[in-house]
């Protein structure tokens, strides 16, 4: 299984095999408009820039489970998507993250890399890790997505290289996203 086995809808309505970016490095993102992390999709926008002449693509998915934090249309998050932060990666509809009817793709997302904790040194992470507590506790058990701005980084085979929780600033996962890039690079040298 890869993430190459998953479609979902773009936010054209069109239905996307993700097997198209077959030997591209991806970032998935589950993404929200009224979000504490919102701010995100800024440095996202900057790693896409940065390196998507080297095949790297990110994928974001607005979901609307955390806090009711995701705008009520998918017109309306992708105008706001665009006009707010210039986002110009592929963003698809409105899904589910968690719990029941949880979109496949991420079902198989959780399941290859599991909750490893956030990183307790972000600004936001104590005020998060407050709210989850008194709010919604049940978020915290498990490997399940946790909040918005999980991040997925992809292999260009289609495997789950690392997951970072939304107290990972995009631009602190550029190592992540080199090393892969680079060892894709690497192998692309190799066959020519």
């Amino acid at each position: 299984m890869s993430v190459y086995n998953y479609s979902a809808v773009a936010m054209n309505g069109r239905e996307v095999p993700l097997s198209q970016y077959k030997g591209k490095t991806l970032l998935i993102v589950n993404t929200a408009s009224e979000c504490g992390f919102t701010f995100q999709f800024e440095d996202l926008q900057r790693l896409y820039d940065r390196y998507k002449e080297r095949d790297f693509i990110i994928l974001g998915f607005p979901s609307d489970q955390f806090a009711d934090q995701e705008l009520d249309s998918n017109e309306e998050i992708h105008t706001f998507c665009t006009l707010n932060y210039g986002v110009s990666f592929p963003m698809f509809q409105k899904v589910r993250v968690r719990d029941e009817g949880i979109h496949p793709l991420f079902q198989y997302l959780v399941e290859s890399k599991p909750f490893e904790g956030f990183n307790h040194f972000h600004p936001v992470a104590k005020i998060m890790l407050d709210i989850l507590n008194d709010r919604h506790p049940e978020y915290l058990l498990g490997d399940s997505i946790k909040w918005n701005f999980t991040k997925f980084l992809i292999s260009p085979e289609g495997e789950v290289v690392k997951r970072f929780e939304s107290t990972t600033d995009p631009l602190d996962m550029e190592a992540d996203i080199e090393a892969v890039l680079d060892r894709n690079s690497s192998k692309l040298d190799v066959t020519e």
